[in-house]
């Protein structure tokens, strides 16, 4: 059998294995219509998982509608009141954007993004996030997020339709999971989005209070800690050596005080 139909039959059957273990989460979404398109988009691709952040309108009829027989995946959605609420307990967050940041970490193109997330779903949840409508993701929602994503689309007029985006993003996650040796199981697990957040939180205060970081403007600094953290795709091992590294040179400033 050729590589072709292999594929084929790959996609044409359920993968409920990684599929399922990937979050959709849209921030702060204003249209009703599209979060029903969303779910719509979601179902024929097999995945499940809807979260949102404090969307504008919704429960909605219009949501209904435009889900179109994916009112399973709207009952079923998950209503959070933040971004770090919705990326609870992940292990692995990209976030979408349409153009690049400054600051901003590498980002991947949509096909080998959604690749990383797949691969990332062997170690825990995952979760693949987009923005508002009109704005997208703000600096500081992607810099929750590990891995930010581009579609590539003409750079003369880039902007997607909401559900358009999702569509083709679940395409290319159902793609990715459907990948021979798509998702490499021995290796150690990675930190929970709340493990690195913690680490980030004690890293700002520990630079604080040594002076290296200025209180009056900590934040750029800390996007910087952010995108080179990012990168390595941190280990729970590894964050708990990180900061018991951070609360060694705090006991050893207490120590010298005294």
């Amino acid at each position: 059998m050729n590589s072709l139909s292999s594929l084929t039959r790959t996609l044409n059957r359920p993968l409920a294995g990684p599929l399922d273990r990937i979050r959709i989460v849209l921030s702060h979404t204003s249209h009703p219509g599209n979060i029903g398109a969303a779910a719509r988009a979601m179902k024929t691709m097999g995945l499940t998982r809807l979260y949102l952040v404090n969307p504008k309108f919704f429960p909605d009829p219009e949501a209904d509608a435009r889900a179109s027989g994916a009112s399973d995946i709207l009952a079923q959605a998950v209503i959070c009141r933040t971004l770090e609420e919705a990326l609870g307990s992940t292990v692995l967050a990209a976030g979408m954007s349409a153009r690049r940041r400054d600051l901003g970490l590498p980002f991947r193109w949509a096909r080998e993004g959604a690749a990383e997330l797949v691969r990332g779903e062997s170690r825990g949840e995952v979760a693949l996030v987009f923005g508002n409508e009109s704005s997208g993701l703000s600096n500081e929602e992607l810099s929750l997020c590990q891995l930010p994503i581009m579609i590539p689309a003409n750079p003369g007029y880039s902007s997607l339709n909401l559900g358009a985006a999702v569509q083709l993003m679940c395409y290319e996650l159902r793609l990715a999971a459907a990948a021979p040796g798509s998702a490499p199981a021995s290796e150690l697990p990675l930190a929970s989005a709340e493990e690195i957040e913690g680490f980030y939180g004690h890293l700002e205060k520990s630079a604080l209070a040594s002076g290296f970081l200025d209180p009056a403007q900590p934040k750029r600094l800390m996007l910087r800690f952010r995108r080179l953290f990012a990168r390595t795709g941190l280990e729970r091992e590894e964050v708990s050596i990180l900061r018991g590294l951070l609360a060694s040179f705090e006991k050893q400033k207490i120590r010298r005080k005294s």
